[in-house]
């Protein structure tokens, strides 16, 4: 193992090396582009001989190529970001509902308009029903390892389901940190050779692909692929569990910080979760109990997982970095809704923050911790929703 201090987009691209793929397609957004960028230079320089890297004209025609190389049984990977994970809506549904293995990282990023290109997380969230299974890390060794650990997920054949990586645009993505990179024949050992369980494509055994399917069938394919979705978290586990036994990093859907018995808690994706922990440190070095879970895999959504974690809570302040226009916070709306049915359940609270790369600052937290304790002390919700850091004079 080496450590090298490197952007985050470029740990992805190291992990997409590192992972050999068969073919590459990709078209360059910002702030993703590191990634094309990157594999190109890999295969051009001889670093990935049997690897095919394809520009193609747009995000849309990168996923369907992608699309293409996966139904004939070739190891896939691509990367994207906002407009251009948008520009593949169409493409997502159908690399799920063919049951292909694509793996995708997305530089976390807002989605216009107006034009923005920092990050925040609408662009993926807003894909959650497509059928992808979904990781998010907090800092770009946690997006390496996630990025290694998504092929071997998608292709194992209890699974065979596409999945996007994501991480924060710029504030990861464009940020040097130190990165442990595990050595070649380590991860070949972790990630052999990809056989495939169905070629699709192939001229020795035609088949008809992407049928058209009538009522009479059409709900059958979506009841198959979401049990497939719900049944791929065992096999996260495996194999998160196997990358801690070789590489010596634990990873698990959801991750506990802070005191177990504290009233308020926080839920949370991504970079901000960083800073948040350096709120949490501060206020238990004072002696204040307080909490955060911290949302690794988020499709499969991590039920029994997050139930178990706020068992103890009274209030969880739930911070969104998206906004499911017209109502709040889409991991609010998730998580409130799991605990819907349950007599005994904690008050929640929607915050949305850090939108369009605004600086998401320790402060920040103290005010939403605040409105939470008030709310808790209050034993109501006066708001569902609260916008954090909004400057009032510009509405």
């Amino acid at each position: 193992m080496s450590r090298k201090i490197v952007k985050g987009a470029e740990a992805m691209a190291i992990a997409g090396k590192l992972a050999k793929p068969d073919v590459v397609p990709a078209f360059p957004i910002t702030p993703s582009t590191t990634f094309p960028e990157k594999m190109s230079e890999y295969v051009a320089c001889g670093e990935l001989p049997n690897t095919e890297f394809v520009p193609v004209e747009s995000e849309h025609s990168a996923m369907s190529a992608a699309i293409a190389a996966s139904a004939t049984g070739a190891r896939t990977c691509t990367a994207t970001s906002s407009q251009g994970l948008a520009l593949m809506h169409e493409m997502l549904f159908i690399a799920a509902g063919m049951r292909l293995p694509i793996v995708l990282f997305d530089a976390n990023r807002a989605l216009s308009a107006p034009l923005n290109i920092w990050g925040d997380q609408q662009d993926s969230i807003s894909e959650r029903d497509a059928g992808w299974i979904h990781f998010y890390g907090e800092n770009a060794q946690e997006g390496l390892d996630l990025m290694l650990m998504a092929f071997r997920v998608a292709e194992d054949k209890r699974v065979l389901l596409p999945t996007m990586v994501g991480i924060d645009g710029f504030v990861l993505t464009h940020t040097s940190e130190p990165v442990d990179v595990p050595e070649q024949k380590a991860v070949d050992d972790f990630l052999p050779q990809y056989k495939a369980e169905h070629c699709y494509l192939d001229p020795e055994r035609p088949t008809t692909v992407g049928a058209f399917a009538p009522p009479e069938y059409y709900m059958e394919t979506r009841y198959q692929l979401d049990e497939a979705v719900h049944s791929s978290g065992p096999v996260i586990d495996e194999v998160f569990a196997d990358f801690e036994k070789r590489f010596g990093r634990k990873y698990s859907k959801i991750e506990y910080y802070g005191d177990r018995d504290a009233e308020v808690v926080f839920v949370a994706i991504g970079s901000l979760c960083g800073t948040l922990k350096d709120w949490i440190d501060e206020h238990r070095a004072k002696g204040q109990k307080v909490g955060l879970v911290r949302i690794i895999v988020y499709r499969p959504f991590p039920f029994k997982e997050l139930k178990a974690a706020l068992a103890n809570a009274k209030i969880v302040a739930v911070v969104d970095r998206s906004i499911s226009l017209g109502y709040g916070g889409p991991v609010f709306s998730e998580l409130a809704a799991a605990f819907v049915n349950d007599a005994k359940r904690p008050l929640f609270k929607s915050f949305i923050i850090g939108l369009g790369g605004r600086d998401i600052k320790l402060n920040d937290f103290e005010n939403i911790y605040n409105a939470a304790s008030a709310d808790l002390k209050a034993g109501k919700v006066n708001e569902k929703m609260h916008w954090v850091n909004i400057n009032k004079e510009m509405l």
